[in-house]
Formats: C-alpha cells, structure tokens, sequence
C-alpha cells in the first residue's frame, strides 16, 4: 500500500531566509557577537526583496537569535540559559493572565523550587555570598515606602540565593518565574503593607544560611513564601466580596 501523500506547502520568502540564516547560526559559519550581512547583501545572495529579509530578521529575534538595534547591523547572540527561558516571557505573562488557576500552580513550584534553592544556598554559602545578602537586605530597608523599588530588591534577593547554587539554569529559572509573579507581588505589597515582616523573614532566612542550616532555612522560606501566598488568598476572597456588593 502506498503511503499517504501530502501536498507541497510553499513557504513564504520569508520563511525560507529565515531558515538560511538561521543555519549560518547553528552551523557556527556566524558566531555570537558577529554582524549579520546587510540588507543588501541578503537581497543580492537570496534574490528576494527587503520585506522579506526584515520579516526573517524580526523571526530570528523573536527566537533570541539576534539583536536587532536601531541604525546598526543585527549582530548574533550569544545563547544562555536566560536568554532561552526569557522566551516564555509574553506566553506566560498571558497564560497567567488568563487563569487563576495557573497563578495558584505557579505559586506551588516557584515554592517547590524555592525550597530546593535555599537549601543549596546554605550547604554552598561563603562569607562573601551571606554578605551580598546582607547587603541587598539593607538595601531593601532603606526602600521602605517605596514599593517598586522594596518588590525589585526583594526579588532580587531571592535570585541571588538561587545564583548561589552555581548553577546559572537555576539562577535563569528564578529570574523569569519573579518576573513573572512581579504585578502580583506589587499588588499585595502595596495591598498589605508589610514590608518589615518581610524584612524580618528575609533576615532569618539569612541567619539559617549563614549558619549553613540547610533545615533551617528551608523551614524559614517555607514560612516565608506561604505567608505570602496566604495573604494572596485573602486578598481575592476580599476582592471577591467587594464585587458582589456592587
């Protein structure tokens, strides 16, 4: 029997050049930092017009690819563990958006992750990583009253102690799952006030690491975190009741 035939789709220009180019990458013939040939070049090389060459070069920085500036050459990127994972960025931002359900899911890992990570940060700590710690915790007091300011150091502390494994895939991990959870954590900041716990919890987490008490700083970021998510929870019952009163 013969097997089934498909039709030949036609690819657009486009899609043809964006796969040319993308081969010169993989294949190494263009190497991270190298300038991408001009417009013109491509044009010549691939005999299609400048429509097709621009909508190629947008895919491939779409993909994390390229680097594409106003007025310069695109030049090839180098690949990394954030520059892949920052790729979900717009599909989660709207897959978050669009259900409760995914928040409460991301919440539970970014604590399942996070519980792993403060462990590794306290069987790994130096002296010089509990001090950048102690640091970005001073840094965040002196933030008090400022939420944008107190939620982008407090994220930052929390990437730091994934950054503390060696690993730079848990530290791109963490990264993206806080910039994800950014609007929600602004919100209850601003909702609860209570920056001088977190403040508080953020200084024993660092205690339990300093004394390189895996246990012990794992309990504390436990605390930590479903405190966070209890008050989240709180917070939509509220706003809940106060749209069905109207």
């Amino acid at each position: 029997m013969l097997p089934s035939l498909k039709p030949i789709v036609r690819r657009k220009l486009s899609d043809e050049v964006f796969a040319r180019l993308k081969q010169m990458i993989v294949s190494g013939e263009l190497k991270a930092g190298d300038e991408m040939p001009s417009e013109r070049e491509l044009m010549a090389r691939y005999a299609v017009g400048r429509p097709a060459i621009r909508e190629a070069m947008q895919a491939l920085a779409g993909k994390g690819l390229v680097e594409i500036s106003q007025g310069e050459r695109a030049r090839v990127l180098r690949i990394t563990a954030d520059t892949i994972i920052r790729q979900m960025d717009l599909p989660a931002t709207l897959m978050l958006s669009g259900s409760p359900d995914t928040l409460e899911h991301l919440k539970s890992a970014r604590i399942f992750f996070e519980r792993g990570m403060v462990r590794e940060a306290a069987i790994k700590a130096t002296p010089e990583t509990v001090a950048a710690l102690r640091a970005q915790l001073e840094a965040q007091r002196a933030k008090l009253g400022d939420a944008e300011h107190f939620i982008r150091i407090d994220m930052e502390f929390h990437h730091q102690i994934a950054r503390m494994s060696g690993n730079p895939i848990f530290g791109a991990v963490s990264c993206a799952m806080l910039g994800w959870l950014k609007s929600y954590h602004t919100e209850l900041l601003i909702w609860t006030e209570r920056e001088q716990v977190t403040l508080s919890e953020h200084a024993d987490i660092i205690e339990a690491i300093e004394a390189r008490d895996a246990d012990a700083a794992e309990a504390a970021m436990v605390v930590h975190l479903e405190r966070s998510r209890a008050l989240y929870a709180l917070k939509s019952s509220h706003a809940a009741a106060h749209t069905k009163d109207h």
